[in-house]
């Protein structure tokens, strides 16, 4: 289990029953003393990025809900760290941000890889202590980042593979059901 730190991956216990986090898998960006944000992995929404901003006409491109705060903001993260002047590195091979305008320039004139992009509506955040008590409850475990499962590894496979890697007692989570009493 690796710490809270920008790049790790929060994983939703497998009864965790918020459904903003159910069976969720958060990149976290940042985590300070004042609060920590990141984005949700795995919740795909119905709806593509041209859809939601002009400037990427013709770039259908999936949009995932990066968490249930500011659902009228969109954010991304990549792996094109030269290409894309000031972004923020979360680890050797995941970026954060960066400057918009060569972000779209790049993507229509095919000098970078959508697949190397994923685009957020919304973000998910903490205030001050508030994540450290979530993970003294036992809401999430974490790891960390890698660039497949962040990546390569499709929304509805995410929460279970990233178990998997965990391994050890985190293996076996992988086929509890969401709600033990219904068994």
């Amino acid at each position: 289990m690796s710490t809270l730190m920008s790049g790790g991956l929060l994983v939703a216990d497998p009864f965790l029953k918020d459904e903003n986090f159910m069976r969720s898998v958060v990149l976290l960006c940042r985590h300070t003393e004042e609060g920590s944000f990141g984005f949700v992995l795995n919740k795909k929404l119905d709806v593509t990025v041209d859809e939601l901003l002009a400037e990427m006409e013709g770039l259908k491109l999936t949009v995932y809900q990066g968490g249930p705060v500011q659902l009228d903001t969109v954010h991304y993260i990549h792996q094109y760290p030269d290409l894309i002047p000031d972004s923020q590195l979360l680890t050797d091979t995941v970026c954060w941000g960066g400057n918009f305008q060569q972000l779209t320039q790049h993507l229509k004139n095919g000098t970078i890889s959508p697949s190397k992009v994923k685009f957020f509506l919304g973000y998910s955040g903490w205030e001050a202590g508030q994540l450290e008590k979530e993970m003294e409850e036992r809401s999430w475990a974490t790891t960390t980042g890698t660039r497949k499962l962040i990546f390569n590894t499709t929304p509805e496979a995410l929460w279970r593979n990233t178990m998997l890697h965990m391994g050890g007692v985190y293996e076996q989570m992988v086929n509890y059901p969401i709600d033990p009493q219904l068994n």
